[in-house]
C-alpha cells in the first residue's frame, strides 16, 4: 500500500458524494469518479419530468461541489470491470488503482420480465429519463391537436403511472396538475378529450410501508385531482399503445411512465460480487463485501436486512451509508477494525400536489399541508447548491401564485 492511501469512489450520488465529503482532508488521496460531471437531486427528479423544474435546477457541477476538498481530485469515466485481486478498475478513461474502494454506482429500473415493458415503457432513474418523458408530454398535446379522430386523439392524450411507490405517486400528482392547469390552458380547443392520468399500482394500496392512514389519504387526494387510481392491477404486458393489466384489460394509451421498481446495477455479477436477486451486492454489517475488505458498497446497490428486513433504496439510506464506509476506512488507514453500520430511520414524506403531502416521522404522522410544508423544508434544505435552492424556490412560488410553469420546453 502506498504512503498515502488512495480511495477510490465510483458514483457522484448521495452515497458516493457523501463519502467523498467526510474523507476531505483526511489523509487519503481521494478520486471521485462518474459517467456525469454533475449530481442530481433524484428526489425532484420527477419534476423535471413533469415541467415544473428545469434540468440544471436539480443538478450541480461534481468540480465545483470538490472545491474545498484539497484531496479529492474528480474523473468523468465509466467503470467497465473491477479487478478485485490486483485492486484495480477498467474504466473508460483507462486503469486506475486503489488502495481502498467505495461502490455507490446506483440502481437502474426494474421491469420484473414484465413482457414489453422495456422496449416500450420509459423509465424514470436519470435526468436524461426525465427530459425524455417530459418531451413525450409535451409533444402528446402538440400531436392530438392535429388528430381529427377524438378515439385517436384520447389515446394520445392518456398518461399511464406503472407503480405506486413514491416517485409514482409524487409524479402522478405533478402531471395531473400541469395537464388540468398550463396544458389545459395551452390548448383550449382539446377540452372534449382532456388529458388522462392513470396510476396502476399492483398492489391493493399505494406507498407501500406507510401507515394505512397515510395510504388512504394519498389515493384519495389523488382522485380529488383527477388521477385515475387502480389497485390489486398487476400490469401483465405494455405494447407500443397498450396498457394490459390482469384479467385483460386493457388502457389505451402512448404514453407509458415504470416507476415500478429498481434494481442494483446490472454488471455487479460479472464484476465478481455477491449478488442476490434484486441485483444488489450483499455486504456485511460493516459495509465492506465479503473476502475483501478494502471494498466498500453503499446506496442503493447495497443489500444489508436490519431488523430482518433489507434497507430501502432511498437517498437518507445512501447518505448515512457513505459517511459510514468513509469512517471505517479512515479506521482501517489508522490500524482499528471497521464498525457495523445502523441506519437510523429519521422517517419519509410524499408530496401529492399543491398544499398535499404525507408524512411519518416515527410514531407521529401528518398529512395534508403541515406535511407539505415539512417536505417543501426538507427538500429545500437537502439541495446541492445556493444557486439550485434559490432556483427551485422561485419555481415553487411561480407556480403556486400563478399556477404556471415555465419549464414546458420540448429539447433535444
Amino acid at each position: 500500500m502506498s504512503e498515502t492511501p488512495r480511495v477510490v469512489i465510483v458514483g457522484a450520488g448521495f452515497g458516493g458524494l457523501w463519502a467523498a465529503r467526510a474523507l476531505a482532508c483526511a489523509p487519503v488521496r481521494v478520486l471521485l469518479l462518474d459517467r456525469n460531471n454533475y449530481h442530481t437531486f433524484l428526489p425532484l427528479l420527477y419534476q423535471v419530468a413533469a415541467a415544473e423544474l428545469e434540468p440544471e435546477a436539480i443538478a450541480y457541477p461534481v468540480r465545483s461541489i470538490l472545491r474545498r476538498m484539497p484531496n479529492t481530485t474528480f474523473a468523468l469515466a465509466e467503470v467497465q470491470a473491477v479487478d478485485l485481486a490486483s485492486r484495480c478498475l477498467e474504466t473508460s478513461a483507462g486503469a486506475i488503482s486503489y488502495d481502498y474502494l467505495i461502490l455507490a454506482a446506483g440502481s437502474t429500473t426494474h421491469f420484473f420480465g414484465t413482457p414489453g415493458a422495456e422496449a416500450h415503457a420509459l423509465p424514470l432513474k436519470s435526468m436524461a429519463d426525465a427530459i425524455a418523458i417530459r418531451n413525450r408530454v409535451l409533444l402528446s398535446y402538440e400531436k392530438a391537436s392535429l388528430e381529427s379522430d377524438p378515439e385517436r386523439r384520447q389515446q394520445i392524450l392518456t398518461f399511464v403511472i406503472v407503480g405506486g411507490g413514491p416517485t409514482g405517486v409524487e409524479f402522478a400528482s405533478a402531471l395531473a396538475e400541469l395537464v388540468n392547469g398550463p396544458l389545459r390552458r395551452d390548448f383550449p380547443f382539446l377540452s372534449s378529450s382532456p388529458g388522462r392520468v392513470v396510476l396502476v399500482e399492483a398492489m391493493e394500496a399505494l406507498l407501500p410501508g406507510f401507515h394505512p392512514h397515510l395510504q388512504d389519504y394519498a389515493a384519495k387526494r389523488l382522485r380529488r385531482i383527477g388521477v385515475e387510481v387502480l389497485l390489486g392491477a398487476p400490469v401483465t404486458r405494455i405494447d407500443e399503445s397498450t396498457v394490459t393489466l390482469k384479467d385483460e384489460m386493457r388502457i389505451a394509451a402512448e404514453t407509458i411512465v415504470w416507476t415500478a421498481g429498481v434494481q442494483g446495477i446490472l454488471p455487479a455479477a460479472r464484476w465478481g460480487f455477491p449478488v442476490v436477486k434484486s441485483g444488489r451486492v450483499a455486504v456485511l454489517p460493516t459495509l465492506q463485501t465479503p473476502d475483501h475488505p478494502e471494498v466498500y458498497v453503499v446506496g442503493d446497490l447495497a443489500y444489508l436486512e436490519q431488523k430482518s428486513a433489507p434497507l430501502p433504496m432511498v437517498a437518507p439510506v445512501a447518505i448515512q451509508q457513505g459517511k459510514w464506509a468513509a469512517q471505517n476506512i479512515l479506521r482501517q488507514v489508522h490500524g482499528q477494525q471497521p464498525l457495523p453500520f445502523r441506519y437510523r430511520d429519521r422517517g419519509a414524506m410524499v408530496t401529492i400536489g399543491r398544499n398535499a403531502a404525507v408524512a411519518q416521522l416515527g410514531s407521529l404522522k401528518f398529512t395534508g399541508f403541515p406535511a407539505w410544508v415539512l417536505w417543501l423544508t426538507v427538500h429545500l434544505f437537502n439541495l446541492v447548491g445556493f444557486r439550485n435552492r434559490l432556483v427551485v424556490m422561485l419555481n415553487w412560488a411561480w407556480d403556486y401564485f400563478f399556477f404556471e410553469r415555465i419549464a414546458r420546453l420540448i429539447l433535444p
